[in-house]
């Protein structure tokens, strides 16, 4: 006995993906089970699905799945482009050192990244202040010191007569130890830190500032961990108020605006790092 569906019914079912038996219609023997089908719809349909072609339409054809396989974790660090090394970062120039910190997949952190964040300002400046990490506004925008953070900061350099879109005398560079935004703005890991710091060397010889601002423990980690012993365990307040050396270039260090905002009784502190810093870049303290 066949099923009572008409043509219609039966292209509606093909398109939902239900198949229904029907008899080959080049076997005579199955065609033999329901011997009034010579004449019926039914035998209509099944030669048309025998051509496969629906009458007055053509017959769906399912496309085969694609095949994917979820990578784990070595296939991730197999798929990561490894960033140049050292030796090869230090020769790059300005272009390219930026082209390289844009495409670059190190760490984890490439993957969670909405843009890299190189730096902005005057590449002539003398003045080169280096943060920690980009934030969720740095990461959106690709430009650090963003948000209330950013403000405080140019009023701070504002007070010395320096600004972030100058290219004179009052310029400054600005960028950040990590060039991507660790998730939730957590700390940035050691190996964070260390995959980036070839990049900031080479900005730093490249730049060649009077002076530089470390503004935060990763950003004096970042520069100071061939000058300074047990860099790690060292408290940020016992690495201000000296000068420090990298690459024989003076380095002052200072707390990041964004500790300043949650902590505003040091923004004196941080206000005599800065003075601190002026001397340095005016020639008038070692």
């Amino acid at each position: 006995m066949s099923l009572q569906l008409d043509e219609r019914q039966r292209a509606m079912l093909l398109e939902m993906g239900v198949r229904v038996w029907l008899p080959d219609a080049s076997d005579p023997a199955a065609l033999a089970v329901m011997p009034e089908a010579a004449e019926t719809p039914e035998r209509q349909l099944a030669q048309a699905m025998l051509a496969r072609t629906l009458p007055g339409e053509a017959r769906p054809t399912a496309p085969k799945p694609a095949m994917t396989v979820a990578p784990g974790p070595a296939s991730l660090t197999a798929l990561r482009a490894p960033r140049p090394d050292a030796a090869t970062i230090a020769q790059l120039d300005w272009p390219t050192l930026q082209s390289a910190v844009s495409s670059c997949q190190a760490c984890a952190l490439c993957s969670s990244r909405k843009n890299t964040v190189f730096g902005v300002g005057a590449t002539q400046a003398r003045w080169l202040v280096v943060g920690e990490a980009p934030g969720e506004q740095e990461d959106l925008q690709a430009e650090p010191f963003m948000g209330q953070a950013g403000q405080l900061l140019d009023n701070m350099l504002k007070a010395l007569g320096l600004r972030r879109d100058a290219q004179d005398a009052q310029a400054v560079y600005l960028t950040t130890a990590l060039k991507c935004r660790p998730p939730a703005n957590r700390n940035p890991l050691p190996d964070e830190v260390t995959q980036c710091a070839s990049y900031l060397h080479r900005q730093v010889a490249l730049l060649q500032p009077t002076v530089i601002l470390a503004m935060g423990k990763i950003a004096a980690q970042a520069l100071l961990q061939d000058s300074v012993t047990d860099l790690a365990a060292t408290p940020l307040g016992k690495l201000r108020g000296q000068v420090h050396r990298h690459q024989g270039l003076p380095v002052v260090v200072t707390y990041q605006p964004a500790y300043l905002l949650r902590t505003p009784l040091d923004k004196a502190k941080a206000w005599a790092d800065l003075c601190l810093a002026r001397a340095v870049a005016a020639g008038t303290r070692d």
